[in-house]
């Protein structure tokens, strides 16, 4: 189910670096439900110890 406020009020920065990538999919995994965290972005997440 998606939280529209939520992403209304949270979009993705532009151009987002690694870690503001890591801060918004960890946000929207605890806010929203409507996707996973991408693949590619949690394993390189668990590779530096984050979550």
């Amino acid at each position: 189910m998606i939280n529209k406020e939520w992403h209304l009020k949270n979009k993705m920065p532009k151009n987002p670096s690694i870690e503001e990538r890591f801060k918004w999919n960890l946000s929207h995994e605890e806010n929203c439900s409507c996707m996973p965290i991408p693949a590619k972005l949690l394993k390189e997440m668990k590779k530096r110890g984050i979550k």
